[in-house]
């Protein structure tokens, strides 16, 4: 199996793609609101039922027969299979709600990785453990924990970031296989129709309310067999070695992602949106080529943009190929340049066009009786801008036919041709 992307592992879009998909699901809009509002009256007294009952087989069964009526199926595979003497499963990370969802199989506590002790912790069904320095601070804090007899076992998400659950795990962290030298593999499939389970930076708020909204959310639990700790193996390697067989019975590829590199890749994602859309309306002219700036990396890029810049260059030979290069790398059209550069006289005349004013009478030409018009004087515009795409076509094809005119005059009165033509006659 390939390996993906990291694109492939996330989603960053909430509404489907597909146009019947998205029709289907503005048509269920109106029954999902109602539903939802119906189901977080729902929850409250199902969050009060968790809290009053003691736990117990009799609570995780009224529990679960709430949840599905919030939309929230549980199954489970294999349920003897799951070793009552373990001290730690290992799962993989789709939702926001995982630990709740394998809580309504078993009895198990889930520390809170990152964020404040209090209320909301409590609440969400996550274990207290104060603040923690580090990893390894809470590493060290859950191996007294699993050692201590009575309690709990552990659920850890190794992951540590959910995915969208269908192409590939996230590399393991090695710090939860220091916890306990047995694990319990539990691999979670989640499913749910229109839209994706999660999408990044969401907050688990707006992910409750849109599983409220959906019609269901499928749950499926598959309890693996124990894995111990080889003599000789190090963290590493038992990490490794749970991962590939989590991602077997899932279906899916272990990469070597990591969280570190998820966060950079949302980053990145957030700051070249914004660019993108600001480059895209900033201009009234549209750039073909929105990786332009990248294309002077390229040696191929730099042979293609001076060849176009010579082009440019015959016809207006007055303006820097410093300047024709920096405009041929946004808009990647030899036209639209010389169309810039003209519109653009007026607006940047030190940088760009003021030459043709400015040096015109002063240049290199001194050979020339009269002085060189400037290109202000001789390209005619329109007097107003046309109504019709034809109308404002034949304004530019004009204003091009009087570029080329004069480059032509230019040419002929820089060689002298009009010279040798009057002494032939």
């Amino acid at each position: 199996m390939a390996i993906p992307g990291i694109e492939e592992l996330f989603e960053l879009q909430r509404l489907p793609n597909d146009g019947l998909l998205l029709l289907l699901f503005l048509l269920y809009v109106p029954v999902g609101l109602c539903l939802m509002l119906l189901r977080i009256f729902i929850g409250v007294h199902v969050f009060l039922v968790s809290c009053a009952l003691p736990d117990s087989l009799v609570r995780r069964f009224i529990v679960r027969v709430m949840c599905s009526v919030l939309g929230m199926y549980v199954k489970q595979d294999n349920p003897r299979q799951r070793d009552k003497n373990v001290k730690l499963y290992i799962c993989n990370h789709v939702t926001q709600f995982d630990h709740n969802i394998i809580n309504l199989l078993t009895s198990c506590n889930t520390p809170m990785a990152e964020g404040l002790p209090g209320f909301v912790c409590w609440a969400r069904g996550f274990m207290e453990l104060g603040m923690m320095s580090g990893r390894s601070e809470m590493a060290e804090s859950l191996r007294q924990y699993c050692s201590t007899e009575g309690n709990l076992p552990l659920l850890l998400f190794p992951e540590e970031e959910t995915t969208n659950g269908r192409v590939g795990l996230l590399k393991f962290s090695t710090w939860p296989f220091t916890v306990s030298d047995s694990v319990q593999p539990v691999a979670l499939i989640a499913k749910r129709p229109f839209i994706p389970l999660n999408t990044e930076e969401s907050s688990w708020i707006t992910e409750l309310l849109w599983t409220f909204f959906i019609p269901f959310t499928v749950y499926q639990v598959r309890w693996l067999p124990t894995v111990s700790r080889q003599d000789g193996d190090s963290s590493q390697e038992f990490a490794s070695k749970v991962q590939e067989l989590l991602a077997m019975k899932l279906g899916v590829v272990s990469t070597q992602i990591t969280r570190a590199d998820k966060i950079e890749h949302i980053k990145r994602k957030r700051h070249i949106a914004p660019r993108t859309t600001n480059s895209t309306h900033s201009g009234a002219r549209p750039r073909t080529n929105p990786l332009g700036f990248m294309a002077s990396n390229s040696g191929v890029e730099d042979v293609r943009i001076a060849g176009m810049a010579q082009q440019v260059k015959e016809v207006l030979p007055d303006v820097p190929l410093s300047v024709i290069k920096r405009d041929l790398v946004r808009t990647n059209c030899v036209d639209t340049t010389i169309t810039n550069l003209l519109e653009g006289a007026d607006e940047t005349p030190s940088d760009s066009l003021g030459v043709f004013s400015a040096t015109s009478s002063r240049s290199q030409f001194s050979t020339v009786t009269a002085p060189a018009p400037t290109l202000k004087v001789r390209l005619p515009t329109a007097k107003s801008f046309g109504k019709s795409p034809f109308d404002r076509h034949m304004s530019l094809q004009e204003r091009k036919e009087a570029l080329y005119e004069y480059a032509r005059r230019r040419y002929i009165e820089k060689h002298g041709l009009n010279q040798e033509m009057e002494n032939e006659h």
